[in-house]
């Protein structure tokens, strides 16, 4: 058996730049989407806002509400965030302003990007699921 040092010291997964449109333009350059990989613990937050348990103690989970949160979440840049940003687009919320700027096409590339990033490359619907009995 090893030492504990690999899990005092695990490899960090760095963020990611991503080109997700070639719409947003600096400089003659697609300007890239930097994201980062969501923790089982921030996960475990939305996994939690979006189960919701009716009086008869029957959970239903709004999966598109999930995936959107947690894409909105791992974007680091551009700052979904910032009032300016959200002003532009005429909308409140990181979530909403992702919804606004990009093409369905582009925004389902941004979501495939942060759950590989995330480790959830695999089967979504299997680890969500898994993630919800924990």
């Amino acid at each position: 058996m090893s030492s504990l040092s690999a899990f005092l010291n695990p490899i960090r997964t760095k963020n990611k730049e991503v080109i997700i449109s070639t719409r947003f333009v600096e400089d003659g350059k697609p300007v890239p989407f930097v994201i980062r990989p969501i923790t089982q613990e921030e996960n475990k937050v939305l996994l939690k806002k979006f189960t919701k348990k009716d009086k008869k103690g029957t959970e239903t989970f709004d999966r598109a509400e999930y995936v959107q949160a947690l894409t909105a979440s791992a974007v680091v840049y551009p700052n979904l965030s910032n009032a300016d940003l959200q002003e532009a687009y005429g909308v409140l919320g990181e979530s909403a302003l992702l919804q606004k700027m990009l093409y369905v096409g582009e925004y389902a590339l941004l979501a495939q990007e942060v759950q590989i990033l995330s480790g959830l490359d695999e089967d979504v619907n299997e680890d969500i699921d898994k993630a919800k009995n924990l």
